[in-house]
């Protein structure tokens, strides 16, 4: 019997600018210490910033960036008969955008702009043309998933 109560997902307020929920978690996670003016501003100007560089739609760039940085196979340590497993398993809608979501400023802030704006940008240029660290951080995910492929048995 479980004895854990079933957590309530959150509903999440969509970003006034773009009505899009998937900008308003980005958003969320990008900020510190509960500046959440300051977390909009840097990613508004970041796609400001992005249509002036490739002469696209920001927020194109940005749903393609974050598509393209989704994982489809992690691993997941299991405990089998006193040794641990790392286990392919495949990751779930909504993990896939978080992953993707924090790789994506992970990469951002390791970047060696000034800015952060520009940093930002940057970034999902990157990930928008499958280059940059978050695209090998997912590929290194992969990898991982693929080298372990041999105790995908142990899955249940």
């Amino acid at each position: 019997m479980a004895r854990k109560k079933v957590k309530k997902k959150r509903i999440i307020a969509p970003d006034p600018k773009y009505n899009s929920v998937l900008a308003a978690r980005f958003i969320n996670n990008l900020f510190w210490d509960g500046k959440k003016t300051i977390g909009q501003k840097i990613f508004y100007e970041a796609l400001e910033l992005i249509e002036k560089k490739t002469k696209e739609n920001g927020y194109a760039v940005f749903e393609r960036a974050i598509n393209n940085v989704k994982p489809i196979l992690e691993v997941r340590p299991r405990r089998v008969g006193g040794a641990t497993y790392q286990i392919p398993m495949e990751v779930p809608p909504n993990r896939q955008e978080t992953l993707a979501i924090k790789w994506i400023i992970q990469a951002a802030r390791a970047r060696p702009e000034y800015r952060m704006v520009e940093r930002l940008a940057n970034e999902l240029i990157d990930a928008s043309k499958n280059q940059g660290a978050a695209i090998k951080k997912k590929e290194d995910t992969h990898k991982m998933a693929e080298a372990n492929r041999a105790f995908a048995h142990y899955r249940w």
